[in-house]
């Protein structure tokens, strides 16, 4: 039985502090994960995001997530979002 592997994909990763916690956040799949580090909470989101694409898989949803999240799909490979740009802009309100 041949094993289906999730594909190499890159994620964005923003790492932000809320009290004493870490956050790390991925954009493109509205997910986040927590710790003490910023090592130990981008490893966190790194577990969370695999679990999250292993059950997308499971439950046949895995390339409408990823088209949706601005990923292409082409032949028998995906390829990351092209970002024009990341910013950070400041406003009052």
């Amino acid at each position: 039985m041949q094993r289906h592997l999730l594909p190499q994909l890159t994620f964005t990763v923003q790492v932000f502090r809320e009290g004493k916690t870490l956050v790390a956040y991925n954009p493109e799949l509205d997910i986040s994960s927590c710790g003490d580090s910023a090592d130990e909470a981008k490893n966190n989101l790194r577990d969370a995001v695999r679990g999250f694409l292993k059950s997308a898989r499971s439950h046949g949803t895995l390339e409408r997530i990823l088209e949706e999240a601005g990923y292409v799909h082409k032949r028998d490979s995906w390829y990351d979002p092209n970002f024009v740009a990341l910013d950070r802009f400041s406003l009052s309100a």
